[in-house]
């Protein structure tokens, strides 16, 4: 007797894939660490003044500034980096839920 091998059609499997990449996004995103908008900068090297580190951010469309410790500003550009790193993963989710939810659900034609 011959086996048969029976195969999924392509959009089937690319659901599958994105559904799965989708579910470690999700499990990515349980512990995301601190977060926090804005950048930091590391003025220390600065010559003339003006030197230390900083925290800037948006608030109601106007830029604020914050000086902070050498602990602060480590911490803090941690923090930005999990944010930014979140936002990411998130359009990324956003892609692949617009992508699974046209494939499982083919639209119509449109009428003229």
């Amino acid at each position: 007797m011959q086996a048969t091998i029976q195969r999924m059609p392509v959009e089937n499997v690319q659901t599958a894939s994105a559904r799965r990449l989708y579910q470690k996004l999700c499990k990515d995103l349980a512990n995301p660490g601190l977060i926090s908008q804005g950048s930091v900068q590391d003025r220390t090297g600065r010559k003339g003044g003006g030197g230390g580190y900083q925290w800037t951010r948006k608030v109601a469309q106007k830029t604020i500034t914050v000086y902070l410790t050498a602990e602060q500003f480590n911490r803090l550009k941690t923090a930005v980096a999990n944010y930014r790193r979140l936002r990411q993963q998130l359009k990324r989710m956003e892609t692949l839920s617009r992508k699974i939810i046209f494939q499982e659900a083919p639209y119509s034609s449109r009428r003229k």
